[in-house]
């Protein structure tokens, strides 16, 4: 499955949604993405499973690129 995850690269600040970033990783489950993005000190906002017409969207809109993790 393929999950977009919304952090911010602040632990420290308060989230605001103009500094929101996405990154989309490809895993099992929601505690997988959380396991394999650890150690990189995100402030995971929210984790979103996109599949069907919204991976295609994705896909089309050349915003999907998958993570190395």
């Amino acid at each position: 499955m393929i999950f977009k995850v919304y952090f911010q690269t602040s632990l420290t600040e308060v989230p605001i949604r103009e500094n929101t970033q996405t990154v989309y990783v490809e895993a099992e489950t929601i505690n997988d993405v959380r396991k394999k993005l650890a150690d990189r000190k995100y402030n995971i906002e929210y984790i979103q499973e996109i599949n069907g017409k919204f991976l295609e969207y994705e896909k089309d809109t050349n915003s999907l690129e998958l993570e190395n993790v």
